[in-house]
């Protein structure tokens, strides 16, 4: 017999009355839930814009390479979905569509559906995520069951743009993905 089957076997052995799990209590968040999530992106070293000041900025030319998946803004971006992302190395902006944004840390929801390629919100230099401000939801309980059982081939919260301070100690920016963070809400 090997420890571990020695030690479970003990374990199995002790009868200990079965308990119900705990219940998860509704954590209530702020009413207010669009400043609650401004505060929140702001915090996290982001920006939030309208779109009005998201076409200013494109049409500056501030961002040579730009790729959008969003509709409503596909006529602002020079560069189409590539097969390899490799194609994108030098891609200066990318705007997405978030599926929802959590107030309480300004963490938005992006799935495989509206990327493109899994790859475009870590290789791009900034990144715009158009967001439906009635899609925002409190907490991150609330966002767990609203992600549910549904299948997603990949999905992902995104909360500001990339930061590291492992390094060192010191702070990095864009480490890991994008320098920075821009959300549009409409």
């Amino acid at each position: 017999m090997s420890s571990r089957d020695s030690i479970l076997g003990k374990i199995r052995s002790l009868n200990l009355a079965q308990k119900a799990l705990p219940e998860i209590p509704d954590f209530k968040g702020a009413e207010n839930l669009v400043d609650r999530f401004r505060t929140a992106i702001l915090g996290n070293k982001g920006e939030i814009l309208t779109p009005d000041e998201l076409i200013s900025k494109l049409e500056s030319g501030v961002y040579p390479t730009v790729y959008s998946s969003v509709t409503e803004f596909s006529n602002l971006a020079n560069q189409a979905l590539p097969t390899d992302s490799h194609t994108f190395a030098k891609l200066d902006l990318a705007i997405l569509k978030g599926q929802f944004g959590v107030a309480e840390n300004g963490a938005i929801w992006l799935e495989d559906s509206d990327l493109g390629l899994r790859a475009i919100p870590f290789i791009t230099e900034h990144l715009v995520i158009v967001l439906d401000s009635k899609s925002l939801v409190s907490t991150m309980h609330q966002a767990y069951n609203r992600i549910g059982s549904q299948y997603s081939g990949f999905g992902l919260f995104i909360a500001g743009p990339s930061k590291t301070a492992d390094i060192e100690q010191s702070l990095v920016i864009g480490a890991h993905g994008a320098k920075s963070l821009m959300v549009v809400l409409v």
